[in-house]
């Protein structure tokens, strides 16, 4: 990038840091897209404070870009973009506490080494392992497995730039503010480094099955009860798990059958245990994941309470049979524990987790639309990091914790610097 000043700001002194006008960005899925005024790579803490302090000065707003994984607007701004990648790392652990600490820019696949070193693994991880944790904190991503909660639920500790100009810290004896800041959206202020509960490192035993949809309803209480991570991605038709780069069941057809993964924690008396084999992995925890899908898909992701888990999955289904034929990619259905975080998915309630994924450049609108009006005798909350059609009056009424999360933003942001469009009508 070059040391440049941005459109109206010749006579503005920029901080000292690496930055570039006029950058156009865009996310991984390729449906958002923004050019900022300036787009900040800061490689040190003072420099991320020089450049919010920057902004502050010229009234411009600011938002923090991590992987570029939600499809949601989060991330667009035409002021300062804040690429966090360069401030990455494991900065401490304490075993005996379950603790790890590290910076916001560290991509999950990043934890797994330095953790086991010392004994500790993350309690949960969903498939794609690519994102930064604070990108991943501030949208309430999450794995599967009732008795588990998000990474959001894991947040102990967090130091940020304020929109103040100010580095604050937040832990455990500020519970209003922690929990607020446990799933914040990007606007309390810009993430410096977090510190996560862990657990003490497990290995995982992978089975992979191929049940027919009336296996997956006979079962189902049982599978989300007794496996420690259980999910599953029902096809509605034969070629729905290719789409998805899934392996089918051998020698059978996959329409309405549900590629269905449970994994469990297995004793190990050294690593020459460790398997390989498809669809019965044994691995380290962190290991056991992919890494992700790597061609591109758009998703909208809707949280109902585990009560209802059954009958949304199956008003899903239906709609896609009657109504929208053409949609055949697979629907995963994952769950997850209750915590306390205000604007968390999960606040309050364990959660069944439904993702209806699409094709990029396809028109996939009226089917999102029709299961967003579908599901709402459910009471579904929403994937922030991926498409919704949530507004201020839906938060109101589905997230008992708003106004104290709206009072602690406004303390953190009272100028309202870490807002863009889509926070502002959500949160403003």
């Amino acid at each position: 990038m070059s040391n440049a000043t941005g459109r109206g700001l010749a006579d503005a002194a920029f901080p000292p840091v690496p930055f570039g006008t006029d950058v156009p960005w865009s996310n991984w899925g390729g449906n958002q897209h923004a050019t900022p005024a300036f787009t900040v790579r800061p490689t040190t803490e003072q420099e991320a404070l020089d450049a919010v302090r920057f902004a502050i000065k010229e009234g411009l707003p600011v938002r923090a870009v991590g992987s570029g994984h939600s499809s949601s607007p989060l991330v667009q701004t035409g002021g300062v973009l804040m690429d966090m990648s360069a401030l990455a790392g494991i900065t401490g652990t304490d075993p005996g506490r379950r603790r790890a600490r590290a910076r916001a820019g560290t991509t999950i696949n990043a934890f797994g080494d330095p953790l086991w070193e010392q004994g500790l693994a993350l309690a949960n991880q969903g498939d794609i392992d690519k994102q930064q944790i604070a990108g991943a904190l501030s949208t309430s991503t999450h794995g599967s497995g009732i008795g588990l909660g998000s990474f959001s639920s894991a947040l102990r500790w967090v130091r940020l730039i304020d929109g103040h100009g100010e580095i604050v810290e937040i832990g455990e004896g500020q519970l209003r503010e922690l929990r607020a800041a446990q799933v914040a959206l990007g606007t309390l202020g810009i993430f410096l480094e977090v510190e996560l509960a862990v657990e003490d490192a497990y290995y995982l035993q992978e089975e992979i099955t191929y049940p027919e949809w009336d296996e997956t309803v006979a079962g189902w209480d049982a599978d989300i009860a007794g496996n420690r991570h259980y999910s599953f991605l029902w096809c509605p038709g034969e070629g729905s798990a290719e789409l998805l780069d899934l392996p089918g069941a051998p020698g059978e057809r996959m329409a309405n059958r549900s590629y269905t993964k449970r994994y469990n924690v297995v004793e190990l008396k050294d690593e020459s245990g460790i398997s390989g084999v498809e669809g019965k992995r044994l691995d380290r925890s962190y290991r056991i994941y992919p890494g992700g899908f790597t061609t591109p898909f758009h998703e909208l992701e809707y949280f109902v309470p585990v009560e209802h888990g059954l009958a949304a999955t199956e008003a899903i289904q239906d709609l896609i049979r009657t109504r929208h034929p053409e949609q055949q990619y697979p629907v995963e259905v994952r769950w997850v524990k209750a915590d306390e975080g205000y604007l968390s998915q999960f606040q309050g309630r364990d959660t069944t987790v439904i993702t209806l994924t699409t094709e990029p450049g396809t028109d996939y609108w009226a089917f999102f639309r029709d299961a967003d009006a579908l599901l709402q005798e459910f009471e579904p909350r929403a994937h922030w990091g991926k498409i919704h059609f949530m507004s201020r009056s839906r938060l109101e009424r589905l997230y008992p914790g708003l106004d104290t999360f709206l009072e602690v933003r406004r303390e953190f942001d009272p100028r309202g610097v870490f807002l863009n469009d889509h926070t502002r009508a959500l949160l403003g």
